[in-house]
Formats: C-alpha cells, structure tokens, sequence
C-alpha cells in the first residue's frame, strides 16, 4: 500500500470537532474529540473513540459517562485549548464556562448544544477505545452552524 495514499485518503473523511466531557472521582476533564457518530436512531446510540491511555479515556472507563458539546463554526480557538491537559479553575476548564447535568461531565455554555451518554458497550481497537454512549440528555444554546476539521485546516487520520 502507498503510504501517501493511505494517509490522503483517510484524511478525507469528514469530521466535527467536539469538546468531549470527562470525570471520575478526581474531577472534570475534557478533550478536543472528532472521532464520534450516531449509530441508533431508537434507542439513541452515539460512539466515540478516545485514545488509549490518555486521562479522559481513563476517566470514561471508570465512570460509564461523557458527554459530547457541539461547537460553532469559528471556535477554532476554543477547541483548540484542549488538545493539551487541562485544570480546573472554580466553573472553568481552559479558561471556558462549564456547568454540568445529568452525567456530572462539563457542558460548555459557549456550545451550541449538548448531549450526555452513559457507556453501554467498549471495544479496545488499535490506539482507542471505541464507547457505545446511549444519550440519556440533551440540550440546545443557541442554533448556528457547526464546527468541522475542514474549517480549521486540522488534519487527523492516516
């Protein structure tokens, strides 16, 4: 296989780019996520993947919970703040407001809308964890156009 071809290819493949919410007995966390599709209409099923090892994937295994914030388009700085780890300070995480529902993940109140899931299923795959999350919460802020790789000029896969 052509490496370069490879690596073109599975770049193109669309994605949003998602503020995924974290916790465990230590606290809150989130991570910048694009790895993430519905895959149920009834009962509503999402699945994302997170890498192995990381905090957040460790916090999503211990705590059965995540939740999913669906940016805007032009919040590129914004999601940006979490691909690095993260404290929380007081109702903040990377210098964003956060409140939490349901799950006790952080639901960003600069999202355009939310949704919460509690981990159904896991399968260890390559570098990731893949969840099942049935959505057992949602919300709505504001209506607006969603954030996409494309926009940024991020690239990941390949």
């Amino acid at each position: 296989m052509d490496p370069k071809a490879k690596k073109t290819a599975l770049r193109g493949i669309t994605y949003g780019l998602y503020l995924i919410g974290t916790k465990d007995e230590s606290g809150v966390n989130a991570f910048a996520g694009n790895f993430l599709t519905q895959t149920s209409f009834e009962p509503p099923f999402v699945t994302l993947a997170a890498k192995a090892g990381t905090r957040s994937q460790k916090q999503i295994a211990s705590s059965g919970v995540f939740s999913v914030n669906l940016l805007e388009s032009g919040q590129k700085d914004m999601v940006t703040a979490f691909f690095r780890p993260l404290e929380v300070d007081g109702d903040m995480l990377a210098g964003y407001a956060f409140t939490t529902e349901e799950t006790g993940c952080p639901i960003f109140k600069d999202a355009l809308s939310f949704f919460e899931c509690k981990v159904i299923d896991r399968l260890e795959i390559g570098d990731h964890f893949i969840y099942v999350g049935e959505v057992i919460n949602a919300g709505v802020h504001r209506e607006g156009d969603p954030l996409t790789m494309k926009e940024t000029g991020f690239y990941y896969g390949g």
